[in-house]
């Protein structure tokens, strides 16, 4: 199959997956800012956030290495498997032998033991999932995730609505659906088969190690990014103030989503197409779609905040609206951030990952400290926002060393310059700033058309030729 063919195959399928579920816990919005205070859903977010630091640490960063060591051609994916799983079974030992340590921190009392249950099924659910990715089977992929979000819903509904559990029904929704969806995975596919059909390696498992380990602190810097924010706000704002800074936070996973679908499947195609080469032109004609994409997206994001905050946050989070522009600047940063990464994946430069992430982090905190005191939760999107704006003009430089690719310097520097335009107009609410935002929302289109006609008449001739097919 061509391999533009290829990747907006893998795309559309993980897509219609990944975006069914995204959307759906996205709806749900409503119903946790009506069954939990602003108080509750920040400490709810807390906990899922120390969570998502720990899971890396736990897994001793093996589910990283597990997905792209089965990726490579010729692989011996049952026993990659194996040797992974054993890695992930001794790191979980030690992580829940030190984990006792939760339960003296004062933040988590009565909710240190879901944070121990919440790392060990999410590792277990991702070392099945990257799995079956990394076999090439994208429909399996999509359905485990469809299923796992409607196993989130329902039990959500169940927890919150009925038995009114609160922050513990929250977090519970989540541990039990990954624990029901990793058994699942091992009955539908079959993955016992594999584990006994495979061996374990020493060998493997070294160089397992030596690609994952530096994955570990990859992940935790990425989350310190992303999330350390929310601690320095709650530290010095409150939890109130968190908990509507956290629920903005979820309207720019609108872009997130897209950078994952897209992401997903744009892995197996960056490691068939540049593993053994330097330079690319399938990368920059991708980029550019991609590049287009988020921008466009951003700046409609950007037009509909009040909307999207009035429709999808409870009254007493009206207040959340006015982060959700600067916030959505920093997902399009992280997305292209993200793309750039994929070079690192190809080339099994994890060092690079986790050096490039270190500067962005060790950046965040620096300007969070700075910022929040004076400006408060906006003064944390800022830092978030200039943070992964740095981290991608790093990795733009470093990544072209390694494969060479056409960037389209010019379109991103005035698409960027756009969106920060109208991120500014609209939180500081000038004279007629919705139509200014709508006249730079087309302007942004109008920049990127031609790329994103690229990527609609393709898209539409898969699409024709799947039917075709069918």
């Amino acid at each position: 199959m061509n391999k533009y063919r290829k990747l907006l195959s893998d795309t559309l399928i993980l897509g219609l997956g990944t975006f069914a579920s995204k959307v759906l816990v996205f709806l749900l919005m409503p119903l946790y800012t009506a069954c939990l205070s602003p108080e509750q859903y920040g400490t709810a977010d807390l906990i899922s956030q120390t969570a998502n630091l720990l899971i890396p640490l736990a897994c001793a960063g093996i589910c990283d290495g597990l997905f792209r060591f089965t990726l490579d051609s010729g692989a011996d994916k049952p026993s990659v498997f194996r040797t992974g799983l054993r890695i992930l079974w001794i790191a979980s030992l030690v992580f829940l032998a030190v984990s006792p340590l939760l339960f003296f921190l004062d933040v988590f009392t009565g909710y240190a033991w879901l944070i121990v249950v919440y790392v060990l099924a999410s590792n277990l659910h991702s070392a099945c999932a990257q799995y079956i990715r990394a076999c090439d089977r994208p429909r399996l992929f999509a359905v485990q995730g469809i299923v796992n979000t409607a196993l989130v819903i329902a039990l959500n509904l169940l927890f919150l609505l009925v038995f009114d559990m609160g922050v513990t029904g929250y977090v519970l929704s989540v541990v039990l659906a990954d624990l029901l969806v990793s058994v699942m995975l091992v009955l539908y596919a079959r993955l016992d088969r594999d584990v006994r059909a495979g061996r374990f390696s020493r060998e493997l498992a070294g160089r397992l190690i030596r690609y994952s380990l530096p994955m570990i602190p990859t992940t935790i810097f990425w989350w310190i990014t992303n999330v350390s924010d929310r601690y320095i706000v709650t530290a010095i704002c409150g939890k109130a103030d968190n908990g509507i800074y956290s629920a903005a936070y979820k309207i720019p996973t609108l872009i997130t989503l897209l950078c994952s679908v897209f992401y997903e499947a744009w892995q197996f195609s960056a490691v068939r197409d540049a593993e053994n080469t330097t330079k690319s032109g399938f990368f920059g004609r991708v980029f550019g779609y991609y590049s287009a994409l988020m921008l466009t997206g951003g700046a409609g994001v950007v037009l509909l905040c009040r909307v999207l905050s009035g429709m999808l946050l409870n009254k007493a989070y009206e207040d959340a609206w006015k982060y959700i522009p600067v916030l959505t600047l920093a997902a399009v940063f992280s997305a292209l951030t993200t793309f750039m990464g994929s070079v690192y994946l190809v080339k099994k430069k994890s060092m690079m990952s986790f050096l490039t992430s270190m500067f962005g982090a060790v950046l965040n905190i620096i300007l969070n400290f700075i910022m929040i005191p004076s400006m408060g939760a906006q003064g944390a999107a800022v830092a978030t926002a200039i943070s992964y704006a740095a981290v991608f003009v790093l990795r733009t430089i470093t990544a072209q060393r390694h494969v060479s690719f056409p960037v389209g310097y010019v379109r991103l520097a005035l698409g960027t310059a756009l969106l920060i335009a109208q991120c500014v107009l609209t939180v500081l609410e000038v004279r007629l700033w919705y139509v200014w935002s709508a006249a730079l929302t087309l302007a942004v289109v109008a920049l990127n058309a031609r790329a994103l006609w690229g990527f609609v008449t393709g898209t539409i001739g898969q699409l024709r030729r799947r039917g075709s097919r069918e």
